[in-house]
């Protein structure tokens, strides 16, 4: 059809730790996931692969970035940026580690070192049947030895030695090269990872531990983007957490200004963490805190305490909360926490009926095609203005059931959220008390309810939870329209 339906599978150190959605239908697909992984502190590479899913038979990848531990920690704010798709070469994608003694003598005729393979895990599964037939192959100063054959393990146990005599004097750049193979009775053995030692840095006692595999030497020149390019922004937080009580005067500082209400409101914790939050960390601080206060059960006062900062500093009231300030973002991250089942109760029902309908609606004259709405008759195609008047009443019907559904859950909405915005009308009130200025308090409130919390749930249902899926072409159109 000319097109794909992309997903990304996310690896890290070659295990499998989540999926995206599948776009389906689109060169272009947008996922906009979040995915948040505990990782080990010792882990080497991130790598997200593209792959094109097949109703029939296996799906193809069409390519992958990779990005290494150094790669993600030597940038504090993390990677934001389009990584051109590299090719998948089978002989990169190796995994595992191979434990292994290797002892070089510092003196003595002839020198011989003794290269101990004791055994390897994890390996990659290189056979139809989910394992592979593990061989060692060692080489160094121009000879070559190999171990024997495990058959049918990913962990083989060889406790074999070899041994290889030395040249007589300096080593200069000598190499010690161990690669792990998969024996195969047909056609050519597959690669599954090595590992190399310069002799001239091995210490004259005996070096023992497990090794991480690595792949060969890539050979793959760059495809300057020919298989597209992934948009990734990547960040890695290394943190240590202490015991509760070590948090205790943290806390008490932010908290202060809320408990103590005759203290002044500029010199306080919050206010100063306001005023150096940048743009690109507000996100985050406003996440922590509403998670910290809602643990302490003063959630619904620090939303007062924010907002009412943000009153005062405000003289239109049309741009009331517009702005992604630290009153928004805790606001609204508020109402994810607090309301998402909530939510899920209002807009599920007719959000599956929209995804099942799969109905095509299209107001713009410019993107219509009215082939696709060509009715079962003798009549043919729809013309242009048939066409709108059908998706004008589609809409308008699936607007008054989100409404009507909406409006009906005044009793399922979660108390602190009533609360919260009970508090903020009062407040907006309080500011803007003229004749002229009467319907900001509503305003306010919508802005946030419609704005902030029903509206993105009916753009993009798969990242609030309502759908396990994103929207294909046609229903995601329909979507956007409705939210708009």
């Amino acid at each position: 059809s000319g097109s794909s339906d992309p997903y990304c599978v996310i690896k890290v150190d070659n295990e499998v730790v989540a999926r995206t959605a599948t776009v389906w239908k689109s060169l272009n697909p947008f996922w906009g996931e979040e995915i948040t992984l505990l990782l080990p502190r010792g882990f080497h590479s991130l790598t997200i692969y593209v792959l094109d899913e097949d109703t029939i038979g296996q799906d193809d990848v069409i390519g992958k970035v990779s990005l290494s531990h150094q790669q993600i920690s030597a940038e504090p704010r993390g990677v934001d940026s389009w990584l051109s798709l590299a090719p998948v070469n089978p002989d990169q994608e190796v995994q595992g580690e191979i434990h292994l003694e290797l002892q070089v003598p510092e003196r003595g005729h002839p020198r011989v070192l003794r290269c101990h393979l004791i055994e390897a895990r994890d390996l990659a599964p290189r056979d139809a049947s989910g394992t592979s037939d593990p061989f060692g192959r060692v080489s160094c100063c121009g000879h070559t030895l190999e171990t024997a054959v495990v058959k049918k393990t990913r962990f083989p146990h060889w406790d074999e030695v070899l041994e290889f005599e030395l040249p007589e004097g300096e080593l200069g750049e000598a190499v010690l090269s161990v690669e792990l193979w998969d024996w195969d009775m047909v056609g050519k053995n597959d690669f599954l990872g090595q590992v190399e030692f310069s002799l001239d840095t091995l210490c004259p006692g005996p070096t023992r531990g497990w090794f991480h595999l690595l792949p060969l030497p890539s050979t793959t020149e760059d495809h300057g983007g020919q298989l597209g390019a992934l948009r990734l922004a990547v960040r890695l937080l290394e943190d240590t957490v202490l015991p509760s009580h070590h948090y205790q005067p943290l806390i008490q500082l932010l908290t202060e200004p809320i408990l103590c209400l005759a203290q002044s409101p500029e010199g306080t914790a919050l206010a100063v963490l306001e005023e150096v939050t940048s743009a690109e960390s507000r996100q985050d601080v406003a996440t922590k805190l509403v998670k910290l206060f809602l643990g302490q059960g003063l959630a619904v006062p620090l939303l007062d305490y924010l907002t009412t900062r943000e009153l005062a500093r405000t003289t239109d009231p049309n741009t009331l909360f517009r702005s992604n300030s630290l009153a928004s973002k805790s606001m609204e991250q508020f109402m994810k926490v607090v309301g998402l089942p909530y939510l899920h109760e209002v807009l599920k029902p007719v959000v599956n009926r929209i995804f099942e309908e799969k109905k095509y609606v299209e107001l713009d004259p410019g993107k219509m095609e009215l082939s696709r709405g060509r009715r079962i008759s003798y009549k043919g195609s729809l013309s242009e203005a048939q066409l709108r008047e059908s998706s004008l009443e589609l809409l308008k019907g699936y607007l008054g059931d989100i409404i009507d559904a909406i409006v009906g859950s005044v009793d399922k909405c979660p108390l602190p959220m009533r609360v919260a915005f009970q508090q903020l009308r009062r407040r907006v009130e309080e500011r803007f008390p003229s004749a002229q200025h009467e319907e900001a308090q509503y305003f306010s409130i919508s802005g946030f309810l419609f704005l902030r919390f029903f509206a993105p749930a009916v753009l993009t249902p798969k990242l609030f939870g309502l759908r396990e899926q994103h929207a294909e072409p046609c229903t995601g159109r329909t979507l956007l329209l409705l939210a708009k």
